[in-house]
């Protein structure tokens, strides 16, 4: 089983050039499905030829019983089924056992974002005088402009930044690149955060050289960014279930309930489908009535004789 998977995971980095994130989240899925059987048949190590779906069963059973989230499940079961479709390829698993299982129904839950107030009162928090609260701005004015994943903003190099045509090169999910537009408020702020960096931290050189870094000159990780944002919810009194992902949410929201289509949001987002990106088209109670009052022909009242009659 240990060297399928080992194989396996080889496979991901170098044929599908999958993230060093990707890999790990794997490794552990599989690890984990491999405890479960030896332990299941009574400390065997199962050939991973010779898994049947009715093994695999229990173990999604279990994982239930354990009080796992369905997305955790959802994740488990679609590791095994790549794994099992990588041993078809291979020549070791004649059937995938995974395949007939299906995922939990998951739970509708609509994404927490903040409105466009509360963003200005954030986004306004880091001081403006000291050079790390210059890059905490910048950070936060980048991530909401374009709308990036914490993983991708810490990615971010000086290379990346095209001040000119107002966009940034982006490294997502699976290594994919797009070109992300950036606001003349994160500009401004991106800037300032390069001038002072300059003087105040001790620098990368070279094209990789990392747009945000400590005070040491190395490079943020997303933890530092996520404990970064904590601390400014505190103090602006925000909703502390904000995370960094949260300003994708918001830039996804805010961008819908203005009247941008959803293909145009899907490629601002770097999504693959479309189907990722519905989860943005709510809007709010009030976006919803002006929109229904200005196209619905009898949403108002008229003034007109022929309508009044007609009542």
């Amino acid at each position: 089983m240990q060297t399928a998977v080992g194989r396996f995971l080889q496979y991901l980095r170098v044929e599908r050039n999958a993230s060093d994130l990707t890999v790990k989240s794997y490794r552990e899925d599989l690890t984990a499905l491999a405890e479960y059987l030896t332990d299941s048949r009574e400390g065997v190590c199962p050939q991973p030829g010779d898994i049947s779906a009715l093994e695999l069963r229990g173990y999604v059973a279990a994982l239930h019983e354990a009080g796992y989230a369905k997305t955790t499940i959802s994740r488990r079961l679609a590791s095994m089924r790549s794994f099992f479709r990588f041993g078809q390829r291979e020549g070791w698993a004649s059937t995938n056992p995974a395949k007939p299982l299906r995922n939990p129904r998951k739970s509708r839950t609509l994404p927490h974002f903040l409105s466009t107030e509360e963003l200005g009162r954030l986004l306004q928090s880091p001081p403006g005088d000291t050079p790390m609260g210059l890059r905490d701005r910048a950070i936060l004015e980048t991530m909401y402009s374009a709308g990036l994943r914490v993983s991708e903003l810490v990615g971010l190099n000086d290379s990346d930044l095209d001040f000119q045509a107002g966009v940034v090169r982006v490294r997502g999910k699976g290594r994919r690149e797009r070109l992300s537009p950036v606001g003349s408020y994160a500009t401004r702020a991106l800037k300032r955060w390069l001038h002072v960096r300059r003087l105040n931290v001790r620098e990368a050189s070279g094209a990789a050289a990392p747009v945000f870094v400590n005070k040491f000159g190395r490079r943020l990780t997303t933890r530092s960014v996520a404990r970064m944002l904590e601390k400014y919810l505190r103090q602006t009194g925000l909703d502390t279930r904000t995370t960094p992902h949260s300003l994708r949410h918001s830039f996804a929201t805010h961008l819908l309930d203005r009247g941008a289509d959803i293909r145009s949001v899907q490629e601002l987002l770097g999504h693959k489908s479309l189907v990722t990106t519905q989860i943005y088209t709510h809007v709010s109670t009030a976006g919803l009535r002006e929109v229904y009052e200005r196209a619905h022909p009898r949403a108002r009242p008229s003034n007109k004789k022929g309508d009044a009659a007609s009542e």
